[in-house]
């Protein structure tokens, strides 16, 4: 069988990507014709090397633009490479309604060692790396070729504060988190969630939910917090400016340094 009538074989049976070394157990063909066939199809536009090793099937209905949505293969490339992973920030406040536009970079958290960007035909793919991916703070949401990891609101919510930089800043995440507080329900935040994030996020988070945005489910995240007995020191809401000069806000313990629009 030619590795091109194997390849379409996949895709009828709803297969979307394949390793290499799925490949090389087809009989007959050496390792050489295989990787010039891969090459021959990927200069077709027929398949496309997403990671060393992997490469994903361009449907035709995708074949103007070349790549696929990485919702539809980052489950199967994160098992081929063998790391637990969610989809957050931007992406996963998708799925919650609260992204208007579409995120122009794809970020996924694993663990270490730190994943090298992934960017191919227009498609960036952004991995940010925990010690532990939580588990039990994660949801399945359905694709068109499986399910996805993503993180739940309140992790979500977390993360667009601990790394908004990564989506353009507080500005950013404040617009997100207002639309997103909608979705977060107390029972997601627990004293456990909470002693496994940072403090300082918890507080720059309760901040602009508190204050800012004025939602009521700041007020739980403040009491669980008390409960767990998280006390964090005075630190500025925008890290990269001056803190000296500006005011306090006390219930946060958070230096006002930064106006958010």
């Amino acid at each position: 069988m030619k590795l091109s009538e194997w390849i379409d074989n996949l895709l009828a049976n709803g297969k979307i990507a394949f390793s290499i070394n799925d490949a090389k157990q087809l009989n007959g063909l050496t390792e050489v014709a295989i990787k010039r066939s891969l090459a021959n199809l990927t200069a077709k536009g027929d398949i496309l090397s997403v990671y060393k090793g992997y490469y994903i099937i361009i449907p035709p209905q995708y074949k103007t633009r070349c790549v696929l949505p990485p919702a539809l293969f980052i489950d199967g490339l994160m098992k081929f490479l063998k790391r637990p992973y969610y989809v957050g920030l931007l992406n996963a406040a998708a799925f919650y309604g609260a992204a208007h536009q579409q995120p122009q970079e794809y970020f996924v958290f694993t663990n270490f060692p730190p994943l090298r960007p992934t960017n191919k035909k227009g498609i960036k793919i952004n991995y940010i790396s925990k010690r532990k991916a939580p588990a039990l703070y994660l949801e399945k949401r359905k694709t068109e070729t499986g399910f996805i990891n993503i993180s739940n609101p309140a992790l979500t919510a977390i993360d667009l504060v601990q790394f908004d930089k990564r989506i353009g800043g507080l500005n950013r995440a404040a617009t997100v988190l207002n639309e997103l507080a909608e979705s977060i329900k107390p029972g997601q935040i627990t004293e456990s969630f909470l002693q496994g994030v940072p403090v300082a996020a918890i507080q720059r988070l309760g901040f602009l939910l508190d204050v800012i945005l004025k939602q009521d489910i700041s007020r739980h995240l403040y009491e669980v917090s008390q409960k767990a007995g998280l006390e964090g020191v005075r630190m500025p809401v925008k890290t990269s400016t001056d803190k000296k000069g500006f005011p306090s806000d006390d219930r946060w313990k958070v230096i006002v340094n930064t106006q958010i629009e």
